[in-house]
Formats: structure tokens, sequence, C-alpha cells
């Protein structure tokens, strides 16, 4: 069973790095990794490969950055010769990003059965574009793999058949739990001089945070409030460091003693960071997850998640972007106990789950064939 894997972006390596593993140990599945160069350069992309033990793309598309649309037609453009070519029996995409739809688009055109891994996640904001690529991807998809339990229940309400459907638990903390040791041996609180639980870690790159720049100052506003308790670790992303460099919040942040903003580092580095801190204030989905494995306060500086377990399960709060609500939340996590509850299967056996339906539904086929 020939499968072509797809990452794009700096999220789908650390779910696709438990997948390739998984696969290359069952000699039924012939893997091949795709890389579409959606994120291109080392921090972003090259040094993910070497420290999660990636193998080597196969096949590396290079489209770059460019805006949604101009993006999403270079994959397709570029992805679907080497569908022609390969002829797969399968095409598997992971997460929500421009590589997943569109690469899921010229499977399903070309007749190659479609697996979404991370599939039923819904924020019900249709301003995301995440969103519109979730909400697509998972009509398309023949095989749809779920982190929780609102992933199925979504799917179920939007009427995708049951038994196409598996509730598998969550590739990203298979890598985390795989690599956490090796992450606690970073040198980075060192290197930076920072203490264990006395700092903050922040992440922003969603356009609706830093496109709009009344919204990044009511975020720097509360950012005012936590950097006077301590220090706050910035890993800027590149989207966000353009944004700032284009508007008049640099000067900002210059001013605040405690924000210390660097490169976007590597995820040895960072879960070092994040396991490590006092509470994590973030924009992103996969962070929200991270923190729940690490029982760290996580603050998502968003009014909707799509990952409503981390909610639940007590680590993660949605604080918007309003200023009072965002130190109202940050107090609380400081006052509170960190949660110690796991979601269901996030026990790091999810590719190995994955690898076993797909096994098994191709025997299935196999024999219904014969």
């Amino acid at each position: 069973m020939k499968i072509l894997l797809v990452a794009g972006a700096r999220p789908n390596f650390m779910k696709i790095a438990p997948l390739m593993s998984a696969f290359h140990a069952e000699p039924s599945i012939d893997p091949l990794l795709v890389h579409t160069g959606q994120h291109y350069d080392a921090r972003m992309s090259d040094l993910f490969f070497e420290e999660l033990g990636i193998p080597q793309p196969d096949i590396n598309l290079g489209v770059g950055s460019s805006s949604h649309a101009q993006q999403t037609a270079a994959i397709l453009t570029a992805f679907e010769p080497v569908v022609l070519d390969e002829k797969p029996d399968a095409v598997l995409v992971v997460g929500d990003v421009n590589s997943t739809i569109a690469c899921g688009m010229v499977a399903v055109k070309l007749g190659v059965p479609l697996i979404h891994v991370e599939a039923g996640l819904r924020s019900f904001d249709r301003s995301m574009p995440e969103e519109i690529n979730r909400v697509l991807t998972d009509a398309i998809s023949d095989v749809l793999f779920c982190t929780e339990q609102s992933g199925v229940d979504n799917l179920l309400r939007e009427g995708v058949a049951p038994d196409r459907v598996h509730l598998v638990g969550n590739v990203m903390v298979d890598t985390l739990l795989q690599h956490r040791a090796r992450a606690a041996k970073s040198t980075i609180l060192t290197d930076l001089s920072l203490t264990r639980r006395a700092y903050a870690v922040l992440t922003l790159h969603r356009p609706a945070n830093v496109d709009d720049p009344e919204v990044f100052k009511r975020i720097l506003d509360a950012l005012e409030v936590v950097q006077n308790d301590m220090p706050v670790l910035f890993p800027v992303h590149p989207r966000t460091r353009q944004r700032l460099e284009a508007g008049p919040l640099a000067e900002r942040l210059g001013v605040m003693k405690n924000v210390r903003m660097i490169p976007p580092a590597g995820y040895l580095d960072f879960v070092c960071l994040c396991d490590n801190a006092r509470v994590v204030l973030t924009d992103s989905g996969g962070i929200q997850e991270e923190t729940t494995i690490m029982g760290v306060p996580c603050l998502t500086l968003r009014d909707n998640t799509e990952r409503p377990i981390t909610i639940e399960c007590g680590t993660n709060q949605l604080v918007g972007r309003d200023t009072a609500r965002i130190v109202e939340g940050y107090r609380r996590a400081l006052s509170a106990e960190p949660s110690s509850a796991v979601p269901p299967l996030w026990d790091g056996g999810a590719a190995r789950r994955i690898t076993a339906v797909l096994t098994k539904r191709a025997s299935r086929a196999e024999r219904a064939s014969a």
C-alpha cells in the first residue's frame, strides 16, 4: 500500500514524524513523504526534520510563501503530476493548512482515496482560513482520524458515515512524549538565564491578532502587566515580525524591558521553554494541546478553539483579545493549581492505532476484491 504523506508547515512536521516511523515499521505500507515547501526556511522546516528524525522528503514541491489563493494554486499545480507519476493507493494529509486542502483536492479529483489525520476539529469561526480548510478537507476525505471526541461528534453531525471515522488520539502528542526527555536536556534555559516556573512564553501569528494594530495593541497592553511580574519569552513568527516592522508597535514592545524577542525556536528548545514556563500565552492550536500534556497553564488569545478538550481538562483558558480578559485569565492561571488531566488516548499510541486501522481496511478491501 503506497501512501503519499503530505507535510507543508511547521505544525505538520510534528504530526508526520510518528506516522512515518509507524508506517516504516509496517511491511505492508510503503510511505513516501512529500514536502510542499509552505514553510521553507531552516528554523521553520529543516531543523524540525533533523530534530524529529524525519527522513528527508522523497519529493519537495518548493512552493514557498504567498497569498492563500496563490499558494493553494501553486500546490495544486505542483502536486498533481506527483500523484499521476507515483500512482499511490492513498494520500494522507494532516491538520488544516493550505497544503492539506490543496493536496486533498488533487487526490480526490484523480480518484485517489484521501486520509485526513486530525479530522473533525471545529472552531465554528468561518473567518479563520484554517476552519475553511478543515471543513472542506473533511468533506472530501475517505478515512478520518480524530484526536478528541468533539471531532467524532462534529463529523457524525455533518453526515459522515460512522465507519469512516476513527478516534485514535493525537499524533502531535506522540511526538511530544517521544522527545520530551530529550527536550529536557536543552540548554536554552541556561542560555537565556531563565529560572524554571518564573517566566512566561508568548506566541502570536494569526492574522486576526497581528494584522489589526488595535487588536495587537490590546494584547500588548496585557503583556505589559505580565512582563512587570516575570520575563516574557517571545519567539517571533516571521509573519508577526513583518507586521511589527511595518507598524508603530515595535517601539512599544521595545520599551518593555522584560519582553525578550527571539527568533523562532527549534522543536526541542521550544518544548523545553513551554514545559518549564509558569504560563503560556498563544493563539496556536497545537500549543494548546502540548501545554495540556505538560500541565502548564495556557491562555489562548482567541474567542474560540477547535480543541475544546484542552479547556475541559482545565489547562487552557479562552481569554480573547481584550486586555482586561487576558489579565484576568493570567491572574487566575497564577492562582490555580495546574490540571494533571490527560485527554483519552493521548498516550503516545495514535500513530500505531492509525497504522492498524489502515492495514485492516486494506486487508478487508483485498479480500473483497479477491
